[in-house]
């Protein structure tokens, strides 16, 4: 891997941990690739990228080839190489880590070379070679959202994103603390796609202040791409006390900080680990997310309470790593049982129960039990709530009950075509899938751009034999 900076340095900034590679190490990675009949790294990428083609390439140091490899199969390699939990996707199922030698270090390398193509003017927009007179419409300007953007516009089509939020990017720009994912990374790809004439509008509430029937009679094919924001709760006593907070609500805080921006409950506190005994409730990336975070706000102490154990936690290894390194304590098989304090005013402990694993669920995973007799009590200040997302009830939200949904609350579409209930209109990553990764919301992002391309190609036939009857 390349070289971390120290923890100490690291616990002072927001700043990426990693120094980067050289083009000497670069190449010397690269070449480590044994070229398997069998890439069990591009089989367990959700893109399918030629990662042994692009490797190759960056070994021969021929890297804007190896730039444009990468490019094919992802649109945004420079992204996925800094956020990917590639220890779980592509580097997990190296061959070589697999016979114990250490891993290929994929995502570094696809940085490396996306950064490198940057440097040199090799990224351009992809400009469409015809232009067409039908229009699309996306609703989300998260990653999912962005690669259909970019697809649909390359082919020639009138692309139209709409954003609740200020700025597009979505999660990407608001949800991922800079130091694993920087700023101007996104707000470049966001230029490529504005000078490739994807049209962006931001500050869009559909529902409330714009209706969604209007958005959709101003385009000939919809994008549902709205991801999942709505935090799943804690029934729990005391969970209605001050500073007992939603991991997204306490994210968005400190990147909007981060940004310049002036946010009240920061500025308060309430949103502000500073000075504070901080307990985050949840192991999965997310909850990595807060207590890195809250390490660097000032935090005088920052803990992870967890339901299982270690092994059986869904966040990426490496974001753990560096957590214990940055001084995060992990609290492991233990769950909340109640919080402390006296409403209305904030938050001042925890009482927790001992877990242990019990036989494995339906999943295969051992289910959490709880020990008699073995509670325990732990000091907070600030209580973030990172149990995961679910969807918002979207057709309610945009004032369309003909949309339908899943049991889980997800929108309902045609596997192979991802179009929903309405004709038209195609829905795409996790407000389809559920909570899920980044690069699985840019796959799903591509595949709807497909699907709405012979979409409205078939519509766009219809049309003219209409014509032609006549």
């Amino acid at each position: 891997m390349p070289d971390k900076r120290s923890a100490d340095q690291r616990r002072r900034d927001f700043d990426s941990i990693y120094d980067g590679f050289d083009a000497e190490k670069t190449g010397t990675q690269a070449s480590r690739c044994s070229q398997c009949g069998v890439p069990f790294c591009q089989v367990y990428c959700p893109l399918s990228n030629n990662i042994p083609d692009w490797l190759r390439l960056t070994a021969e140091d021929r890297l804007q080839e190896a730039y444009q490899m990468a490019a094919a199969t992802n649109t945004f390699p420079e992204i996925c190489g800094s956020i990917c939990p590639q220890d779980r996707l592509c580097e997990g199922n190296c061959v070589i880590e697999q016979a114990g030698h250490g891993t290929v270090t994929i995502g570094a390398v696809e940085k490396y070379v996306t950064e490198k193509a940057f440097d040199e003017g090799w990224v351009k927009p992809r400009l469409p070679k015809q232009e067409l007179a039908q229009s699309v419409g996306i609703i989300g300007a998260g990653p999912g959202g962005l690669a259909a953007a970019e697809m649909l516009r390359s082919m020639g089509y009138q692309v139209t994103v709409y954003d609740r939020y200020d700025r597009p990017g979505g999660l990407l720009i608001y949800g991922i603390p800079n130091f694993k994912l920087e700023k101007y990374v996104v707000a470049r790809r966001i230029e490529l796609l504005e000078a490739q004439g994807v049209k962006f509008k931001t500050n869009v509430d559909i529902g409330g202040g714009t209706r969604f029937d209007s958005i959709r009679a101003a385009h000939d094919s919809i994008l549902i791409a709205t991801g999942v924001y709505k935090a799943r709760e804690l029934a729990l006593p005391g969970a209605g006390l001050d500073n007992v907070v939603p991991a997204l609500d306490y994210l968005i805080a400190a990147n909007r900080t981060g940004l310049g921006d002036k946010v009240e409950d920061f500025e308060n506190g309430r949103l502000n680990a500073n000075g504070k005994k901080v307990v985050v409730i949840g192991g999965g990336d997310t909850a990595m997310d807060c207590v890195r975070t809250a390490v660097r706000q000032g935090a005088t102490s920052v803990k992870c309470m967890y339901r299982r154990d270690r092994d059986n936690m869904p966040g990426s290894v490496r974001e753990v790593q560096n957590a214990e390194e940055e001084n995060v304590e992990f609290v492991w098989l233990s769950a909340p049982l109640a919080l402390h304090g006296s409403a209305p005013g904030p938050v001042t402990g925890i009482r927790a129960q001992q877990m242990y694993l019990g036989l494995p669920d339906a999943s295969g995973r051992r289910t959490p039990q709880a020990q008699e007799n073995a509670n325990f009590d732990m000091d907070a200040d600030l209580v973030i709530k990172a149990l995961g997302f679910e969807a918002e009830d979207i057709p309610a939200l945009f004032g369309v009950p003909e949309l339908a949904v899943t049991a889980s609350g997800t929108l309902a579409v045609d596997d192979g075509t991802l179009m929903t209930a309405l004709d038209g209109v195609f829905a795409a990553g996790d407000i389809v899938r559920g909570a899920s990764l980044v690069v699985w919301a840019i796959k799903d992002g591509r595949h709807a751009a497909l699907a709405m391309h012979s979409y409205m190609e078939d519509a766009g036939r219809g049309r003219l034999r209409g014509k032609d009857a006549f």
